[in-house]
């Protein structure tokens, strides 16, 4: 697990200078479980693409299944106002990431 942390922080440089779209990552460990659970914030779903741009990150997302190490991912759009979502009170906001431009 440590040496995937020590990946990770190095990969955050590679993966801002060279994508579009990406917001920032925190990567938390939970060593009893032996679990690492990595999340990042872009400011479209679509940017997420731009990941296969990264070649080191694309050749160093190989490592863990060469280790051994069983992954999953997931992809959760913005819901809206997080009254609305926990709450549904109907209130609708714009994503919290709104680029005017659009």
């Amino acid at each position: 697990m440590f040496v995937l942390l020590i990946l990770h922080w190095r990969m955050k440089r590679h993966v801002r200078r060279h994508t579009n779209g990406f917001l920032g990552v925190m990567m938390t460990a939970d060593w009893r479980r032996r679990t690492l659970l990595n999340v990042s914030l872009w400011s479209d779903p679509g940017s997420i693409y731009s990941m296969g741009q990264v070649s080191r990150h694309v050749a160093t997302a190989r490592l863990p299944s060469r280790l051994g190490v069983r992954t999953d991912g997931a992809v959760y759009p913005c819901a809206g106002d997080w009254r609305r979502v926990l709450f549904a009170t109907g209130r609708l906001t714009r994503p919290p990431v709104y680029d005017a431009e659009r």
